[in-house]
């Protein structure tokens, strides 16, 4: 199945322009890049090698310049005292210091090019699921400098304020919404300036879409119809409701962290950054981590850690370089010959992860971007995007959702959707045939969970991994109701004058079993893999690091990405990331939480209606 997703082509609304314009990005881009300082190249080219006179010894060793890895290497090397040596298995977000010549990253429009390009992608495939008539998955995971931040569709949502406080619940004690909250906030610049939830002065810049288009003002328009309020500020006051999306797009271009967090930093003496580094191994002196082994340009090598090693790996590869390293369940890692340095079973389980679902309509008038794939747009497009970062291209076009209550008695939302005016057909790997827009729609808070696993003690070889889908009845119906509430929204006099023929399911689908199978036939992944290491008291046989993001059992040894999340949050997961990555920094360093006490959050009147 890989070797046939391999060689489909990826399409987005801008995909074609790679063929008609790429060799004008390149043409004009070096043109312009003869200007630039030598000195940018020796900073670059310095700061991104080991570097020989410093040895291989550095206080902090993190692997993963990922959402967490960047946003550490910055705030650690914030003290000039610090060494910092940054892991990356992919290769830098930029070519000869240009961004443009990386077009495919950091224009927004292009982000389904990064999808199916292995070059800055994991490309990992889950087992067949039997829940989901044996489909095998396809989950991109960035491998490049930014990581998922450099191949996401820069949707910012942080979740609810309760999913932080059922993390303190659930042993994550420290991690409640008035300790997160502030971290959110620093972490922040919002275009729309600083308030009670935004922050005003962080370096990952937020934004609102600007194109303005009708079918996103006929979607919210719906919603409102349907019985649904508008929010203002999803990630604010009240995230029930539908409003305009928050966008980690700033001035046009895709803001990762790598551009946020990594590249200002990147000229620090103190900071050294490797890429196309695999780390193969932990390595410890009895349950005490020294160092790490790596392999680059086919050398093994390794480095070591004065202080603490710190996996930002992510939710596949923080625990699959665990177990890798002796960290895991001792029965599974004996079987594959693996000497055991602290028998952690919790290790690759609890994997949790959103499905999503896409409900399509036809559109009877030429306004989706169904257009934009025709070659002269393609290069209006594409050159107004390069000469000045605007238009059509400096977008995700991701720009209106919302959350609402799958049904009464629910306390806060539990379904997220996200508007797009245009049709999307396998993860983008397909060109679009129609004008039609649709809404991905899909369960937050789903209850199967799963697991993931060595294959084999070969570090290239992806984890087997078990997400489990659909495995219960709770979650099967909790779909239904997302096929049924987004019809009904659809139907709202709002889309009168855009309606068509519904695409998918079909208007042949009605019933709750042609639901069901169409559910099985069509979801998908919305690539928010977690919790596979989970975060909580030492008490719990599950927990894999205490709240203070150190792995139990062993010493020297932390793991801050997506997968210390306790439970999945309520929303998408890069903003919840970089959050866990700047809380952590201050545990790191020693400093007193940050915390907002008693800052009020949006209850419904009543929970015995639905909306």
């Amino acid at each position: 199945m890989s070797v046939l997703m391999k060689a489909v082509k990826c399409y987005s609304p801008v995909t074609q322009m790679h063929k008609v314009i790429g060799t004008l990005f390149k043409a004009h881009t070096l043109k312009n890049l003869s200007g630039i300082n030598e000195q940018k190249f020796k900073i670059s080219h310095t700061s991104s090698q080991l570097s020989s006179e410093k040895g291989n010894s550095y206080t902090y060793v993190i692997v993963g310049a990922g959402s967490a890895g960047c946003v550490l290497a910055n705030r650690l090397t914030e003290d000039p005292l610090s060494t910092v040596l940054l892991l990356e298995a992919g290769p830098k977000d930029t070519l000869l210091g240009s961004k443009r010549l990386m077009w495919k990253i950091h224009m927004p429009a292009a982000l389904t090019y990064n999808l199916c390009d292995e070059k800055y992608n994991w490309y990992y495939h889950t087992t067949p699921q039997k829940h989901m008539d044996n489909r095998i998955m396809y989950w991109p995971r960035g491998r490049v400098w930014g990581g998922s931040s450099s191949l996401n569709a820069m949707v910012y949502i942080r979740g609810h304020a309760e999913d932080y406080n059922r993390w303190s619940r659930e042993g994550a004690i420290g991690w409640d919404y008035e300790h997160c909250l502030p971290y959110f906030k620093k972490a922040q610049t919002h275009e729309l300036g600083p308030d009670q939830y935004r922050g005003g002065n962080g370096p990952l810049h937020v934004s609102r879409g600007k194109t303005n288009h009708p079918l996103h003002h006929a979607f919210l328009e719906a919603t409102q119809q349907a019985g649904y309020p508008f929010t203002d500020d999803m990630n604010g006051y009240q995230q029930e409701g539908f409003g305009w999306m928050d966008m980690t797009v700033h001035q046009g271009q895709r803001w990762s962290t790598a551009s946020a967090y990594l590249h200002p930093a990147i000229s620090r003496p103190n900071l050294s950054v490797a890429e196309k580094t695999l780390v193969t191994k932990i390595l410890f002196q009895g349950t005490k981590s020294i160092g790490v082994e790596y392999v680059k340009n086919g050398q093994r090598k390794k480095a070591f850690a004065s202080k603490e090693v710190i996996l930002s790996g992510g939710a596949i590869n923080s625990p699959q370089l665990l177990m890798l390293s002796g960290i895991g369940n001792a029965d599974d890692l004996k079987k594959l010959g693996i000497p055991v340095v602290c028998h952690l079973p919790g290790v690759g389980q609890n994997l949790q992860d959103h499905l999503e679902v896409y409900i399509q309509q036809k559109c009877t008038k030429p306004i989706t971007l169904y257009n934009a794939q025709k070659p002269v747009n393609m290069v209006r497009i594409g050159l107004e995007w390069l000469l000045k970062f605007t238009g059509e291209g400096a977008t995700a076009h991701l720009e209106s959702g919302g959350f609402i209550r799958s049904e009464p008695g629910v306390p806060y939302p539990d379904i997220q959707f996200h508007f797009l005016p245009s049709q999307v057909i396998d993860h983008g790997r397909v060109a679009s045939t129609m004008e039609a827009y649709q809404v991905h729609v899909g369960p937050m808070r789903s209850t199967s969970v799963g697991w993931l696993k060595l294959k084999s003690t070969d570090p290239n070889e992806h984890p087997i991994l078990e997400p489990n889908y659909l495995s219960t009845e709770r979650d099967i119906w909790e779909f239904r109701q997302c096929v049924k509430l987004t019809r009904e929204i659809f139907a709202q006099k709002a889309f009168e004058k855009f309606r068509g023929p519904e695409i998918q399911p079909g208007n042949h689908v009605q019933s709750d079993k042609e639901i069901d199978a169409f559910i099985r036939q069509k979801a998908d992944s919305a690539y928010h893999p977690s919790c596979t290491c989970k975060m909580g008291q030492l008490s719990d046989s599950t927990a894999v690091v205490d709240p203070q993001t150190k792995v139990i059992g062993v010493e020297n040894l932390r793991v801050v990405d997506a997968s210390i999340m306790p439970s999945v949050v309520s929303g998408n997961l890069n903003a919840p990331t970089i959050m866990i990555a700047e809380k952590a920094a201050d545990i790191i360093k020693g400093l007193p939480s940050l915390q907002e006490k008693n800052v009020p959050v949006y209850k419904p009147k009543t929970l015995e209606t639905q909306r």
